[in-house]
């Protein structure tokens, strides 16, 4: 009878799936046919009537128009301008739709993820229609239906080092109009389209937006616009704050990130989105601000080689007190590895021939889904550990409470309180930071005393002999918390099983409870 059901609950949801995506193909459908018709709406050119701007442009941007800081002449520079947008995520959207709704020449969005659900809170540029999507693919399509006047060009691949100066070249320009399917075909190039656009971008002006969450592309795209000379929008959200600048601004004459940053966070203290959760009012307050300052920069006349220039770091804060904060920069930095007279970064090879930084590794990432600080025999399998969880159950229906095992889940208190495991121990990773005393020496110093224990262990688990198991959210926090436990000597040299469950919560929610909540 299960079994039957979950067959028809998987029919079902494939047949909703498949709805979905025809919903999604019907949107932009819809819209394709709205610009064709709009096309061939017969329309007074800017050489027919003599004006700068074609007819339908005075009537779209006409509350813009009449501001003295745009006017005609902003329009016109806005319009001969082509912004690289990079990351479709959660300040992505927000630029992109209001650079789309300004009217922007030619509006490139960079990003090979796919839509989620958990995107949706924060990322408004997509819908629940549109899951599984290419982010690119949906963003476009949203952009297009606020905007058909703009030239939108979709690129589905994450920006490396081996593409980054071509993007920023718009050399190699990829068809917006991509399959709503989310497969991962390659995409074609269209020879035609790649040629116009090429002789189109020398007439036009380029500027970036870093829309990532990544520290490593933060300093490629840096990098990439300071080699390419192309100002930089900067823009960077997490949990209640977020921060924003503009680099390289005027070109060769503003800082650069490297200069404001000189040195990437301690790899420990980089946390993403899905690790430190984000309020998605935060990102979206981000992303228009780069949309904003983004027009700033094009609309504006550059100051002159005589006048200071005072380059800043927005600030902002949702958690309480001021909500924006202005932070004086010192400006280029005359020692700077990009952008210093001497600077190392001028004097090395392309990107695409492999001559400059490892960027992850510079910032203390690893280019690898997870790390591996155990070894083989110290990890088991989510499988291996359900049945670990099954010889407890079946201990306790005999009548016996002798606890078999511990399990300590370290995820932090906000993630464990979404859902948990049965009988896990909550112990958050911040809390095992804390400095500890080894249970082997003091047991040395003083035997007859009983070892003190770290302020976050739970009661019991020094003395207890039974195996330890620690699980966190993919298995990365779980092996360094278990190698800690080690060091402090509840493994009693070797004849105590501390391990970690390997792939953590996420592998048991594919592999062994699909129920479990987003973890």
């Amino acid at each position: 009878m299960s079994a039957d059901l979950r067959r028809r609950i998987a029919a079902a949801e494939a047949g909703l799936q498949s709805l979905r995506q025809q919903l999604a193909q019907a949107e932009v459908d819809e819209v394709d046919e709205a610009d064709e018709a709009e096309e061939k709406k017969p329309q007074h050119t800017a050489n027919d009537n003599k004006w700068p701007l074609a007819e339908q442009e005075y009537d779209r941007y006409a509350r813009q128009l009449i501001l003295p800081s745009i006017g005609v002449a902003g329009q016109l520079a806005l319009k001969n301008a082509s912004i690289i947008i990079i990351g479709a995520g959660g300040l992505g959207c927000p630029a992109a739709l209001y650079l789309a709704g300004a009217g922007v020449g030619r509006l490139t969005i960079v990003d090979g993820d796919t839509v989620e659900t958990s995107n949706l809170h924060r990322q408004i540029g997509h819908t629940t229609a549109r899951v599984g999507m290419y982010k690119v693919d949906s963003l476009v399509a949203a952009c297009r239906a606020r905007n058909p006047l703009v030239e939108y060009v979709a690129v589905r691949e994450h920006v490396t080092v081996e593409n980054v100066e071509r993007l920023l070249r718009g050399e190699r320009i990829i068809s917006e109009r991509s399959e709503l399917n989310g497969s991962n075909e390659t995409n074609e190039r269209s020879e035609d389209s790649s040629e116009d656009s090429s002789e189109r971008s020398e007439d036009r002006k380029t500027l970036v937006l870093d829309c990532t969450d990544h520290a490593a592309i933060r300093y490629l795209v840096s990098d990439a616009c300071v080699r390419m000379g192309v100002s930089l929008v900067s823009a960077a959200a997490l949990r209640t704050d977020g921060q924003l600048a503009v680099l390289n601004w005027p070109v060769g004459r503003g800082p650069c990130y490297r200069c404001v940053f000189p040195r990437p966070p301690p790899a420990a203290s980089q946390t993403s989105c899905a690790e430190g959760g984000v309020l998605g009012p935060v990102v979206g307050v981000m992303g228009v601000l780069q949309a904003l300052e983004a027009i700033r920069v094009l609309t504006t006349s550059l100051p002159n080689e005589e006048e200071k220039l005072s380059p800043t770091l927005l600030l902002f804060s949702a958690g309480g007190g001021p909500s924006f904060r202005t932070v004086r920069l010192r400006g280029k930095r005359a020692d700077c590895f990009a952008c210093g007279e001497d600077a190392p970064l001028k004097m090395t090879k392309s990107l695409e021939d492999g001559g400059w930084p490892d960027y992850v590794q510079f910032c203390g990432g690893s280019t690898a889904a997870t790390q591996t600080v155990l070894s083989p025999e110290e990890r088991v399998s989510v499988q291996a550990y359900r049945e670990v969880q099954r010889k407890e159950e079946e201990n306790k229906e005999e009548g016996n409470e002798k606890r078999t095992h511990w399990l300590l889940d370290v995820r932090e208190k906000e993630f464990y309180n979404m859902g948990s495991l049965d009988g896990a121990v909550n112990i958050p990773f911040s809390q095992t930071k804390t400095r500890t005393v080894t249970v082997a020496a003091t047991v040395a110093a003083e035997p007859s005393t009983p070892p003190p224990l770290p302020a976050w262990l739970p009661e019991g688990i020094a003395t207890d002999t039974a195996p330890i198991y620690l699980v966190c959210r993919v298995g990365n926090d779980s092996q360094v918390v278990a190698r800690q436990l080690k060091t402090l000597g509840l493994d009693r040299e070797g004849t105590r099983f501390v391990g970690d469950v390997k792939g953590g919560l996420l592998a048991w929610k594919k592999e062994v409870d699909s129920t479990l909540p987003f973890v």
